[in-house]
Order: structure tokens, then C-alpha cells, then sequence
């Protein structure tokens, strides 16, 4: 994954999910071999299990990330009356490991597009510490916010961000 944002700008991530931001890390995530680059294609059923997140590093530093995947284009991308619909948190990701570390709060929701070509975002966001307190959630998955989850866990801006398009695919014909 590149540090640009650019391609974040182009397929409006910027703007509709994120405020503007500086890459300061990268991270990388997998759909078993297939890996999500900015605007890629990936089809709902090859995301029904968790993808592997990793965040390179050291393993011995004491940074923490949060990971939020959401999709905006809820229920349909021209109009998006769900926006954001909230697909998976975890919180408390050490440097150099994977998600799996972390701690999951809200469980993995693979896509599920009934309609048009989504996109699905995965933001990564620096930790100040430990998430021991609790963090503040949303009781739904539909209408969430990253901006405002963001605001309200101290998160700040995030350190990277990546996302695909997935649309529904066609049923298979039984004869």
C-alpha cells in the first residue's frame, strides 16, 4: 500500500468517510490470498470470513491501533441513507502483530451489497493507550460515524486507510 491519498481523494473516501489526512503508517490487509488495494474488486463471497490485518513493526513498541471497516454506500451508492453502515472494530492492535491481537468489539460483518458497486473501508487509527475505560459505541451498525467515533475515543486523524468495491453477485441458475 502507497502513503498517497490520492487514490482516497478519487474514490471520495476522502469526503465522505474520512477528513483529509497524512499517512504516517501502512498496514496491510488479506482476503485469504487476494490483497485490498485502493479500488480493487473483490467479490462478497470472498469476504465472508475476517481478512488478516497486519500492522508492520516493531513488536517490542508500545503502540496501539484501532481498526474500523465501514461501508458508506449503504443501502445503495446513489443513495446512501444508511451511511455508514459499521462492519467491524478492533481496538488495542499492537505494532507489529495482527488483528487478531486486538481486541474485537464489534464483530466481523462480511459485505453484503443488495445493490450497485459498494465500497468498503478499512480506517487505521493510532491509539493513545490502552482502550481500558471502555470506548463509546453506537448501538447500531447503520448511521455510524467514523469521524464521530474517532472524536469521541480520542482517536484524532487516521494513520492509513485502504478500501475495495464489492458488488452483489449474480445467483447461481438452478435447473
Amino acid at each position: 500500500m502507497s502513503r498517497s491519498v490520492e487514490p482516497l481523494v478519487v474514490g471520495k473516501v476522502i469526503g465522505d468517510v474520512l477528513d483529509a489526512f497524512s499517512p504516517v503508517t501502512e498496514f496491510s490487509v488479506h482476503y485469504g490470498s487476494k490483497q485490498v488495494a485502493n479500488g480493487c474488486e473483490i467479490k462478497p463471497s470472498a469476504t465472508v470470513d475476517k481478512p488478516a490485518v497486519k500492522i508492520p513493526g516493531a513488536r517490542h513498541a508500545n503502540n496501539l491501533y484501532t481498526l474500523v471497516m465501514v461501508d458508506p454506500d449503504a443501502p445503495s451508492p446513489s443513495e446512501p441513507t444508511l451511511r455508514e453502515w459499521l462492519h467491524w472494530i478492533v481496538v488495542d492492535i499492537p505494532e507489529g502483530a495482527d488483528a487478531t491481537k486486538g481486541k474485537e468489539v464489534v464483530t466481523y460483518m462480511g459485505p453484503r451489497p443488495p445493490t450497485g458497486i459498494h465500497r468498503y473501508v478499512f480506517a487505521l487509527f493510532k491509539q493513545k493507550g490502552p482502550m481500558i475505560a471502555g470506548i463509546q459505541l453506537a448501538d447500531a451498525r447503520s448511521n455510524f460515524s467514523t469521524r464521530l467515533f474517532a472524536a469521541q475515543n480520542g482517536l484524532g486523524l487516521p494513520v492509513a486507510a485502504v478500501y475495495f468495491h464489492s458488488q452483489k453477485e449474480p445467483a447461481t441458475k438452478k435447473r
